[in-house]
């Protein structure tokens, strides 16, 4: 009775198909077929075309618990996402990286899950609701610093791991080149006149790191002064901590010609509080953001930004993942790094 209901497949009209069923119109044993459906080496390429032909006609989907059973394989992958503003999806970035992720997984057969601490009224590591859900890989999203601790324990076993903008000793990751882009970024504002430039940062991240320590070594680079009243952390996707900086840093003894934002969603903050502050932009002070979201080329002015890739970011990071699950030859636990874009916009003014 139980190997009859795990043998059992629904059918796309609610219907249950049974292997049983698909040799009956196919003409081949329940053995054939199964070992057919299973891709086994010992049935020919022509009665494994016709058996699958019979059983899509049939709209038959494969249990996923006998799947599980025969493979030892869930084919679903656990995505940890959890950031500090807990904006989460509202992200632009992040939700661009995890629908291109989503898309090419599910092109090679996998499902994903969210992994949390907090399911429900119940309180599990990281690493246990991995263990939960029984997932064949993990892609870690995003790395503040106040869930390192809790990474740790997942950081540890043995399941395959690929990290977003983050590298882990063990493990593969896929960044965002924010090192160069930032210098382009802020180069660019440079060649356009601009000597006071203001940078509004991030929360604590490595990202955020690596952004800051480029601004300092680009404006070194080209002879540029480096006042630190002109460097104020803030937080990402933060519109209002955005606008309060910004009010902060314009009432400097001297103020900055250009301000830089932490992300694009900070930046349109930005531009609002100062045109309620009665700044006109650019001519009276120039904005840039990151990131690049298609909101930041429809409002006026486009704003200056760095365009991240984030297709080829959630793809790469999905190949490469499905690739370590399935030990393929060719999988590495290298760090891949992916170039962004700068877009000059109309929100950076050319100085006279």
């Amino acid at each position: 009775m139980h190997r009859r209901k795990i043998d059992r497949l629904t059918g796309l009209g609610g219907s249950v198909v049974s292997i049983k069923d698909i040799a009956a119109q196919s003409g081949f044993s329940i053995a054939t077929v199964s070992k057919a459906l299973n891709d086994h080496k010992d049935v020919s390429v022509p009665t494994k075309q016709l058996i699958r032909e019979t059983a899509a006609r049939l709209g038959y989907f494969p249990n996923a618990q006998a799947r599980a059973l025969k493979t030892n394989r869930t084919y679903n992958i656990g995505v940890v996402f959890n950031e500090r503003t807990t904006c989460g999806l509202e992200q632009n970035y992040f939700a661009s990286i995890l629908n291109s992720f989503k898309k090419q997984v599910e092109k090679l057969g996998y499902d994903i899950t969210f992994i949390s601490p907090n399911i429900g009224s119940r309180q599990m590591t990281l690493y246990e609701h991995c263990l939960y859900r029984s997932v064949d890989g993990v892609f870690v999203v995003c790395v503040d610093d106040y869930i390192y601790d809790a990474l740790e324990e997942l950081l540890q076993s043995d399941l395959p791991m690929i990290c977003l903008d983050y590298e882990f000793k063990g493990h593969g990751s896929v960044l965002s080149d924010n090192y160069t882009g930032m210098c382009d970024l802020t180069e660019y504002i440079i060649n356009n006149g601009h000597k006071e430039i203001a940078y509004i940062y991030g929360d604590a991240s490595e990202v955020t790191q690596t952004r800051v320590t480029a601004f300092r070594d680009t404006l070194a680079r080209l002879n540029i002064t480096i006042r630190e009243e002109f460097l104020l952390r803030g937080q990402y996707h933060d519109a209002a901590t955005a606008g309060t900086l910004v009010r902060q840093v314009m009432n400097c003894s001297i103020r900055p010609t250009c301000i830089i934002l932490p992300d694009d969603f900070a930046a349109i903050g930005a531009m609002n509080t100062l045109e309620e502050m009665g700044y006109s932009i650019p001519d009276d002070v120039s904005i840039a953001g990151y990131d690049g979201i298609m909101l930041s080329q429809v409002i006026r002015p486009r704003l200056a930004t760095i365009r991240q890739n984030t297709a080829k970011l959630g793809e790469t990071a999905a190949k490469k993942l499905v690739s370590l699950i399935n030990k393929d030859p060719s999988a590495d636990i290298s760090t891949v790094v992916i170039q962004g874009e700068l877009i000059e916009g109309a929100s950076v003014a050319k100085m006279h």
